[in-house]
């Protein structure tokens, strides 16, 4: 069975937060390749993403500054 192709709708530079991590603070998205996300978090750095199990919230800029 082919394996489906994923979109996680986010874009390098999209601000983030995520929903279980709170303490991380706001994130950054540093690269998105299919369920795959690479962001930077205030508080606990550069981290990996599988968009298919969490889902992070976007966050607009006005908000994030």
């Amino acid at each position: 069975m082919p394996q489906r192709e994923f979109s996680s709708h986010f874009a390098p530079g999209d601000f983030v937060r995520h929903p279980e991590r709170p303490e991380w603070g706001l994130g950054r998205i540093q690269s998105a390749h299919g369920a795959r996300l690479t962001a930077t978090f205030e508080n606990a750095g550069k981290q990996s993403i599988n968009a298919e199990a969490i889902s992070l919230v976007r966050i607009e800029p006005p908000e994030a500054e």
